[in-house]
């Protein structure tokens, strides 16, 4: 299961992490984010303890969207040691994931 994030967490659970995070930022509304969901509740269950996954959820902490500038969604950013390492644009294969997360794990 993905942690869910806000303005409040985000932070702590992101950007000081000793694990590389991958953050899913979607909206109930977005039709590919909810095709998505499977996808990337599958990579959290398979990476646990080597990669954190969470979701942030556009309409409810819109001020790390526009930090971060997200102008789509789903849009998959993943962090190392607090920087941005890797974007990710759009519903992509459970593979495309594995092969942006290789070199940090």
């Amino acid at each position: 299961m993905s942690l869910k994030l806000n303005s409040a967490n985000f932070e702590q659970e992101v950007l000081k992490s000793d694990l590389p995070v991958m953050v899913d930022f979607w909206a109930e509304w977005c039709g590919p984010c909810r095709m998505l969901t499977p996808i990337i509740d599958a990579f959290a269950k398979d990476y646990a303890g080597k990669v954190k996954v969470c979701k942030l959820n556009v309409d409810d902490a819109n001020d790390i969207a526009a930090k971060y500038q997200v102008m789509s969604i789903p849009t998959i950013l993943l962090f190392n040691k607090g920087e941005i390492v890797s974007q990710t644009v759009g519903a992509v294969p459970k593979e495309k994931l594995e092969e942006v997360i290789k070199p940090y794990i």
